[in-house]
């Protein structure tokens, strides 16, 4: 049997989790927090997973790696040089582990994303197979290194250029690579420019080790930008250790419940597209379709620890966003309720209704206030002159920045802004959510400044 790598992917959150396997045993590299996807798999190929392994504590989701070690027997590999609160198997540079009589790791220290960081390589008969490169060597790019602080962005840039280098001299052209991070991460420093890769393209085509490491730092710091505020959480958590994952349904509740939790100031958010949460809704509901980015924006926004109910067409749609939300920590709903908003009303009075218009609608008619919501980069890059801007995840506490008059929100393709004009909404204001690409509006005739 060759050596197969079956790939998890987590598409939302921008990570993958990889069950490298020789036909009988595999072991599991940075699974995430709903490790049942990982046994799906193993159990349809046929393999036992008998080792577990961790290139980093994640600071972008809750890690399912002492979960699944604990299910399934397996040992639980993690840097030796971390501080955690359980067992585990301590790693360090050098280290060579026997996952069967065919397939090995050996542990490579490459930090940089963060300080114990590490690489995996994988051994089939003794000839390499690829590396396991987590937040270190990815895609075209490399990890951010600034999630463990400011102060230390710097230091961390340039043990990430002698990572990169290390890896590259270490390894054969033709090594696959195979990173965690980089597929819509915010830990990921820029975008990827694939969807795999080898160490060879790696060298034609990586800033890290096509740059000089002076000229690598300076281009790496210059361009990361924000990063979800529940990071700051997630490494505390998986020095922890999670608990197994929980998806049991949440606890029902009723309209009466419902309106007495908005009233009270907690979040009850829909989970409904933007286009039907603008249809009709109960008043006082927070608009995060569970058919966009949820977890980013949702999780970036809410308060830390505010109580969170959700509402859903169905109990599917509510287990979905569950799940998502458990992937970083927000573990267990206060309530869920399903239905239509008739079904989550007391009265005809709890309904109401949001506009949706484009960027034609808004040169059209013209505007009290343009709020725009989205990144600092994404505003620099350009914006609508006039226009008043506070990214999303800073409205809950800057919104009484905002001029009065009615609000016309928009972002670049319409769930921001449908987002953010729910949470004006809730604070009393008028709001219009811009349902549009940001590419038509200068196609509008708004003029757009840089």
């Amino acid at each position: 049997m060759t050596l197969r790598t079956a790939v998890v992917e987590t598409s939302s959150l921008g990570d993958r989790t990889y069950l490298v396997h020789d036909g009988e045993v595999a072991v599991v590299v940075d699974p995430q927090r709903d490790i049942d996807r990982v046994l799906a798999v193993a159990g349809r190929l046929g393999v036992r997973i008998t080792h577990v392994a961790e290139t980093h504590l994640h600071n972008d989701y809750v890690s399912g790696g002492l979960a699944l070690a604990r299910v399934t027997g397996a040992v639980y590999l993690v840097a030796a040089a971390e501080e955690v609160s359980f067992p585990r198997l301590p790693v360090a540079d050098g280290d060579r582990v026997v996952v069967s009589d065919r397939l090995t790791l050996t542990a490579v220290a490459t930090p940089g994303h963060t300080f114990h960081h590490l690489s995996y390589v994988v051994r089939h008969d003794d000839e390499v197979a690829g590396v396991c490169t987590g937040g270190s060597l990815l895609f075209g790019t490399t990890g951010r290194t600034d999630l463990l602080g400011a102060a230390h962005a710097r230091t961390l840039a340039r043990h990430q250029h002698d990572s990169a280098r290390r890896l590259a001299d270490l390894l054969p052209d033709g090594t696959p690579v195979w990173p965690t991070h980089g597929f819509g991460s915010f830990c990921s420093a820029t975008p990827p420019d694939a969807d795999s890769s080898t160490i060879g393209r790696e060298k034609r085509v990586n800033p890290v080790l096509r740059l000089h490491a002076d000229a690598y730092v300076e281009q790496l710091l210059a361009g990361l930008g924000a990063y979800p505020a529940y990071y700051a959480h997630m490494g505390v958590r998986n020095a922890e250790g999670a608990e197994l994952i929980d998806l049991t349904p949440a606890r029902r509740a009723g309209a009466d419940e419902l309106r007495a939790r908005i009233e009270a100031g907690e979040w009850v958010v829909d989970l409904r597209s933007r286009k039907a949460y603008a249809y009709r809704h109960l008043a006082g509901t927070l608009s995060f379709g569970v058919d966009g980015p949820l977890a980013t924006w949702l999780g970036w926004t809410l308060p830390h620890g505010t109580p969170l109910t959700l509402l859903g067409e169905s109990p599917q749609q509510v287990a979905t966003a569950q799940r998502e939300l458990a992937r970083i920590g927000i573990d267990r709903p206060a309530a869920a309720a399903t239905g239509t908003p008739d079904d989550w009303a007391r009265t005809p009075g709890d309904l109401a209704e949001r506009r949706r218009a484009t960027f034609a609608d808004l040169a059209a008619e013209g505007a009290d206030v343009v709020l725009d919501v989205r990144a600092d980069a994404e505003w620099r890059a350009g914006h609508l002159a006039g226009a008043v801007h506070i990214p999303l995840p800073q409205l809950t506490e800057r919104w009484t920045e905002v001029p009065d008059g009615t609000v016309w929100v928009h972002c670049a393709a319409g769930y921001r802004a449908a987002a953010a004009a729910s949470l004006l909404a809730r604070a009393g204001r008028r709001a219009v959510a811009v349902d549009d690409d940001w590419a038509n509006a200068a196609a509008a005739g708004l003029p757009v400044a840089t």
